[in-house]
């Protein structure tokens, strides 16, 4: 098969990296790519959110399978557009991808379809929201309504901070047109975790799980960005609450999703809360997410390509994926004055020297080649070290071991990515 991969950060290299490795993939494309991309994928000039130019360089490539990425061009109606031209592609139509393109849709599918999670207002009117505010009180959650990069959430401490909120998103239109609406839910308490399954239209199938971590700072302090580092398995995930999270919230999704007729296809991301073993739903994406697709595909044992192409041709249920037993961890490091402005053009070496440390693997998130082909930031999010051990404190190791033999000034990381888990294998 001809395969071309949709995008140019860290998910879209783990993605072609596992790829690259299917006997079934005969050329592989990356639309953009980047430079680490380049290694195992040839790159084509055409960005992501181009949707016409990626149609049209699928069929001057004679592109047999699409995997569609980043979840703006599927909100856009990315795979609509491949179905019509007659290309096969990996990813939710425009409609089924309003589960993570509108807040407001989704939480109003999860009521009609009685799939735990926050009570929730929806509101057009910044007097109303803030009305809404004063009613529920703080610490209480407020959220851009469209597609803001994973920094539409603002989590508030006082009814001010959540006044301020509102104005920030609505009114300063921080994150633009995805500030039209918004949505204000109650704070949950908890652990978090992801949980990803691949869905065919009617049958879901589980894959690893997955525990990010969103703010900037160590300890779980600062800003919120679009993740700081990953690690799976996620302990909080047994098999118990793995098959409470199918029943309560992927199934009725996927059934829901077909009774409105609008099947789901693709990948199912959702962002869970766990409080005394009880999973609600803090948010669905309708992609792999970033950085757990790093993790995800170096533990990923089974061939990535046909259960991709199985789940598009509605052939899931005869299915089935494994997995290595070893942990894998991502520290992200990002630009200077992430989550904010990043510095861009800052030169990155030691990029070899990290990838030749046994288990580690550099995935480039936001880099590019300069004039004298040297490597640059040229993103928020820039690198994603990989490793993988026998436990988390093994992984978490060598994978800033890794971050270690990278030169670069100009950047910086977490240095406490899987705390969680370390602090439980020392409590054993």
């Amino acid at each position: 098969m001809r395969v071309l991969v949709v995008g140019g950060g860290g998910r879209e290299h783990a993605l072609c990296w596992a790829l690259s490795a299917s006997p079934l993939c005969d050329a592989l494309y990356c639309a953009p790519g980047n430079p680490g991309i380049a290694a195992v994928a040839t790159c084509l000039p055409v960005s992501a959110e181009d949707v016409d130019g990626v149609v049209a360089v699928a069929q001057k490539e004679k592109i047999d399978f699409v995997v569609v990425g980043p979840e703006a061009p599927l909100v856009a109606g990315l795979v609509d557009k491949l179905a019509a031209a007659g290309i096969k592609a990996f990813g939710p139509s425009a409609l089924a991808a309003r589960l993570e393109g509108s807040k407001a849709f989704m939480k109003d599918f999860f009521a009609r379809h009685n799939v735990p999670t926050a009570a929730y207002g929806r509101f057009t009117d910044t007097a109303k929201a803030k009305a809404f505010i004063d009613a529920k009180g703080a610490p209480i959650v407020v959220k851009a309504d469209g597609l803001a990069a994973g920094k539409g959430v603002i989590l508030c401490q006082s009814i001010a901070e959540a006044h301020a909120a509102i104005d920030t998103i609505m009114t300063d239109k921080a994150f633009g047109a995805a500030g039209n609406e918004v949505v204000v839910e109650e704070f949950l308490d908890g652990e978090e975790a992801s949980f990803f399954a691949i869905v065919d239209g009617e049958t879901a199938l589980p894959l690893a799980s997955a525990q990010d971590h969103k703010a900037v700072g160590d300890g779980d302090t600062g800003p919120n960005t679009g993740g700081m580092g990953a690690y799976s398995p996620a302990p909080i995930v047994d098999d118990a609450l793995q098959l409470r999270v199918m029943n309560e919230i992927i199934l009725p999704t996927v059934r829901g999703m077909a009774a409105e007729g609008h099947p789901f296809k693709g990948v199912l991301f959702a962002g869970l809360m766990i409080s005394k073993g009880v999973p609600k739903t803090l948010e669905f994406n309708v992609r792999f997410g970033d950085p757990e697709c790093e993790v995800l595909m170096v533990r990923l044992k089974s061939d990535l390509l046909p259960a991709l192409v199985a789940a598009v041709d509605g052939q899931l249920k005869n299915f089935d994926l494994r997995w290595h037993d070893d942990v894998a961890l991502t520290v992200i490091m990002a630009a200077n004055g992430y989550p904010g402005t990043p510095q861009k053009g800052t030169v990155i070496e030691g990029l070899d020297a990290a990838a030749k440390i046994e288990d580690v693997t550099v995935f480039h998130a936001g880099t590019k080649a300069d004039a004298s082909g040297a490597i640059v930031a040229n993103g928020g999010r820039v690198l994603a070290v990989t490793a993988t051990g026998k436990s988390v404190s093994e992984a978490q190791a060598r994978a800033y071991k890794g971050v270690d033999a990278i030169r670069w000034p100009g950047g910086f990381c977490r240095r406490d990515i899987g705390w969680r888990a370390v602090a439980r294998e020392k409590q054993r």
